[in-house]
């Protein structure tokens, strides 16, 4: 061997250049990812050099608990069922206004199929970039292990100058290795176009005072990530019988009784009841007048109110 080749081989780093380089290794090099099929959902936490954090699952919701999203529910439902039982599934892009029940579906999901095998991982918008490595990690568990996994991002949006999106981007479109027989991607958006549409854009390219050779090709790009979704689910401001219909849900599931009987402890006068209940219903019409809107969410937050208000009075009144 060259005497040049032992000098550089036994030249050591001066230390303050150890630390820069264990630094930017520790930043930059994601940690080894491991999964127990046995964990029914993980999150990701700590950034780029984080971690699959194990959750403790609530499974107390039901599909059957989501109402006024029955088209959307069915749809999502099919879906997840032909993938856990290894027939082809498309990802799937759930949008539109906020509170409809499109988080809650997924949980809802999770508390029925997961003795199928349906697992979910969640990660954030800004943690896409380890969606590889998770991929990775899932591809690796054995083969009879009877899991499939749904990486499940919420409020997915991007800016301009995010270049995280295309790390999904892959995911979406698959590769040689069919790994969308292990995973597939359940997102949420408030926006149906994850990529930001500038109408500038488009007086640039009317106007003819835009640098690019194929100027539309920038607007195909700000559509592409959204179309890689095979199933779209749209979710739309519920009209007031619907609300209604769910704040009479939450009720009943609270109380294990009637709603007519849920603020009667002692009376069974059948119009003192009627005026309770239309004093629930009151309430709960001037509570979604004050969120700004009526929606599932809006409904379980009154109910929590109602049911709470209600069972501290009578303890009040018994003190």
């Amino acid at each position: 061997m060259p005497q040049s080749t032992k000098t550089v081989m036994n030249y050591a780093l001066p230390d303050h250049l150890l630390d820069l380089l264990g630094q930017y290794l520790q930043e930059h090099v994601t940690p080894t990812i491991e999964i127990d099929p046995e964990k029914l959902a993980y999150r990701w936490v700590g950034g780029h050099q984080g971690h699959l954090e194990p959750l403790a699952v609530n499974l107390f919701l039901s599909l059957d608990d989501l109402h006024g999203i029955d088209t959307q529910k069915a749809k999502l439902v099919q879906n997840t069922r032909q993938f856990l039982k290894g027939y082809p599934a498309n990802h799937v892009l759930m949008t539109g206004t906020r509170g409809a029940g499109k988080s809650s579906l997924i949980r809802a999901l999770l508390q029925a199929y997961h003795s199928e095998g349906l697992r979910i991982i969640e990660i954030a918008r800004d943690d896409l970039r380890v969606l590889d490595k998770i991929r990775a990690a899932i591809n690796a568990l054995p083969a009879d292990c009877g899991c499939h996994y749904v990486v499940y991002c919420d409020d997915l949006a991007f800016n301009g100058q995010d270049e995280s999106y295309r790390t999904l981007k892959s995911v979406l479109d698959g590769s040689l290795d069919s790994e969308q027989d292990k995973i597939l991607v359940y997102a949420t958006s408030n926006r149906r176009h994850l990529l930001p549409q500038l109408m500038k854009d488009n007086v640039n390219i009317y106007n003819g005072q835009t640098d690019e050779v194929n100027p539309y090709e920038t607007i195909d790009e700000t559509v592409s990530l959204s179309d890689r979704f095979g199933l779209w689910l749209s979710f739309h401001p519920m009209d007031q019988n619907t609300y209604l219909h769910i704040v009479r849900h939450y009720l009943s599931l609270s109380s294990n009784r009637s709603l007519d009987n849920a603020n009667d402890e002692e009376s069974n006068n059948e119009e003192e009841n009627k005026t309770l209940t239309d004093n629930i219903r009151a309430a709960a019409l001037r509570w979604a007048s004050e969120r700004g809107g009526r929606s599932g969410r809006v409904a379980y937050q009154f109910s929590r109110y109602w049911i709470g208000q209600t069972r501290l009075a009578v303890e009040d009144s018994q003190s």
